[in-house]
């Protein structure tokens, strides 16, 4: 990877702690995505998608850290706050965190099925909304784009598995 001269030491250290969650989503059989929420460059927040284990469609990693931020802060703004993602943030995690007001969003590669910052829709930069977030992508774009390709291969690979909808 070609260091990009913009992407501060700080930035690289929270993707790689966002890349551990993914890691550990794969490790449970969980669609790869990590996130962490960083305030004032302190992890606040970490988490990964749960989808299948709480057999919840809203258990995004964006959602699950999106709710330990606002508690570790006690309030629900997240104005001075950061989050890392492995991939972009779908339109329930963008209007989620439109609605958190958190400042800013860095993730790893584009999701260009259901991608919610500028790949398919653009939530977090809608005129129409009252909060716009900075968008910094790209972030280990080939680790991350490769763990969500690596999974969806594993699975391909399972007998009896059908990947239709995926």
């Amino acid at each position: 990877m070609i260091a990009n001269p913009t992407v501060s030491v700080i930035d690289r250290v929270l993707m790689q702690e966002a890349l551990k969650q993914a890691q550990l989503a794969f490790e449970h059989d969980e669609v790869p995505i990590g996130a962490v929420i960083a305030y004032k460059n302190k992890i606040i927040a970490k988490a990964h998608n749960q989808v299948e284990t709480l057999k919840d469609p809203t258990a995004h990693a964006e959602m699950i850290a999106i709710t330990q931020a606002t508690n570790y802060l006690s309030q629900k703004w997240l104005k001075d706050c950061s989050l890392y993602v492995t991939i972009e943030p779908c339109s329930m995690c963008a209007g989620a965190l439109v609605l958190s007001r958190i400042k800013k969003i860095c993730f790893g590669a584009l999701d260009l099925k259901t991608g919610a910052c500028g790949s398919v829709f653009n939530i977090v930069h809608h005129k129409q909304l009252n909060h716009k977030i900075e968008i910094q992508r790209g972030l280990f774009e080939d680790e991350c784009g490769r763990l969500i390709s690596d999974f969806f291969k594993k699975k391909r690979e399972a007998p009896g598995i059908d990947l239709k909808d995926s």
